[in-house]
């Protein structure tokens, strides 16, 4: 995204921070008549001094407009301070009651003003203290299911439920709104890089936990040695997710990758030759070693605008075109289907949409993955649609057929004719057609929770399948509506 820095103080237009921009302030138009005045002698004692601030003014504005931090951060701090500083200095200049020199002033006064105020709102931004919540609820499950046993002594409490909830609390950052403002934007990507690099090596250790390591000592002397390693490596593990989650106040990434990079030099030194178990055995820890070494380069991570606007993104594009596509054939098949047409079944392309999702690259970007989640969401929504259409129209009851089996498939046919509606959908959860679609769908579920099978397992098995398939409609209304961005 192209920001548009600061304008010159002299004679040149100036937003006053009255009007932001996404990744900054933006210039202000004056009145023509305005830039009519020719500038005053640049070489009067008031005009230097204003032009030196406009200096140390465009210096510190590429700094406030890509911070992404909190009002208590040490940068936050010193950028305030600087531009209180500078408005203070602009205050005291001596305009000698000039118009020129105190429109100048003016002008100069306003661009610090906006810079503080854009400062501000963004460090206090309700999305910027969401994502803060969520990074403290990550932090605190983590401190007391991981670091906290580990630094007692004991064992970190490592299981799927752990990795589900970080899971969980990866999918809410990712919805939390930034309203495409870069400090928004690179405070959640941030958030998500660590929380995501937890998570690998938090199933890091889940892997290892299954393997039959370590060796005994007696079967080589080398064995020993790398027995303590592996000590040290998980010392070290619980080390990198307190580094991550901003739970270790002593070390720092440089000195723990000092230490890991020590275990393989150690590692690199033992004689194991002759002995493919024990070859084996060392190239796992080291490969565990690397594991962890990769996700000591975060310190930089987000200062490069191209990781969290993702606008330009190859993959991204990739993914909106397959979108641009399911949008086209959804909107076919709806029009054949109010027709009474269900010739037209374009499921092998769909198909084939799917097969192009799955190879998208991710770089194991969290934003892109859930981009790449509700496309094939959206992909799968047009395939069930065709699927239930087509088994309704192949549907041919006999006589004997259970009046409960009956009910659901009426059900079923109201839930097509829902999600029809439903995929034709465009508007937002405020509107008077959600709210009624959402009651609708409510019901059918309501319908099939007070059939009764009355012990026909025939029945209770459609009955499953319909209430999953109306849930997964309202998921997908949900979706559509909930104003997700990358």
């Amino acid at each position: 995204m192209a920001v548009r820095w600061l304008c010159s103080l002299f004679g040149k237009p100036f937003d006053g921070g009255k009007r932001m921009d996404h990744g900054g302030p933006q210039q202000q138009q004056h009145h023509p008549m305005e830039q009519q005045h020719q500038p005053y002698n640049p070489q009067h004692p008031a005009m230097m001094r204003l032009y030196e601030v406009q200096k140390e003014v465009a210096s510190l504005g590429p700094q406030v407009c890509t911070f992404s931090g909190l009002q208590n951060d040490r940068d936050y701090k010193r950028l305030e301070r600087e531009l209180t500083r500078l408005l203070l200095e602009v205050d005291q200049v001596d305009t000698e009651g000039k118009p020129e020199l105190q429109g100048a002033r003016k002008r100069a006064a306003q661009e610090v003003e906006g810079l503080l105020r854009y400062l501000e709102e963004n460090a206090t931004h309700p999305s910027r203290v969401a994502i803060e919540q969520l990074s403290n609820e990550a932090r605190q499950l983590v401190d007391e299911r991981v670091v906290a046993p580990q630094r007692a002594g004991g064992v970190a409490e490592i299981n799927d439920e752990l990795v589900d909830a970080l899971q969980e609390i990866v999918l809410r950052l990712t919805q939390v709104k930034t309203e495409g403002r870069v400090p928004l934007r690179k405070a959640r990507y941030r958030a998500l890089t660590r929380l995501c690099a937890v998570q690998d090596v938090i199933e890091g250790r889940t892997q290892q936990q299954t393997l039959s390591l370590p060796l005994s000592g007696d079967t080589h002397e080398a064995v020993h040695c790398i027995n303590q390693v592996m000590v040290k490596v998980s010392v070290a593990r619980s080390q990198l997710v307190a580094l991550l989650m901003g739970l270790s106040g002593r070390d720092s990434c440089a000195h723990l990758s000092r230490i890991l990079t020590e275990m393989q030099v150690e590692l690199d030194a033992l004689d194991v030759s002759g002995n493919a178990a024990i070859r084996n055995y060392r190239k796992q820890v080291v490969e565990e070693i690397n594991g962890l070494l990769k996700h000591l380069d975060l310190e930089g991570e987000g200062d490069d605008t191209r990781r969290y606007d993702l606008a330009q993104n190859n993959s991204i594009r990739e993914i909106e075109a397959v979108r641009a596509h399911v949008s086209h054939l959804r909107e076919g098949i709806l029009r054949h289907c109010a027709m009474g047409d269900l010739g037209f079944r374009p499921k092998a392309e769909l198909q084939g949409m799917l097969t192009h999702l799955d190879q998208v690259d991710t770089a194991k970007n969290p934003c892109i993955r859930e981009a790449r989640r509700r496309a094939v969401v959206e992909v799968q929504a047009v395939i069930t649609f065709l699927d239930l259409r087509e088994a309704l129209a192949r549907r041919q009851p006999g006589p004997n057929e259970h009046p409960s089996h009956r009910a659901v498939w009426l059900v079923l046919g109201s839930l097509s004719d829902l999600q029809a509606q439903v995929l034709g959908f465009d508007g937002k959860r405020v509107d008077k057609s959600y709210m009624m679609l959402e009651e609708l769908l409510t019901k059918q579920l309501l319908a099939l929770d007070a059939v009764d099978p009355l012990g026909d397992e025939t029945t209770k098995v459609a009955r499953k399948q319909a209430v999953k398939f109306a849930q997964n409609i309202l998921n997908y209304l949900d979706m559509k509506t909930d104003e997700w961005e990358y």
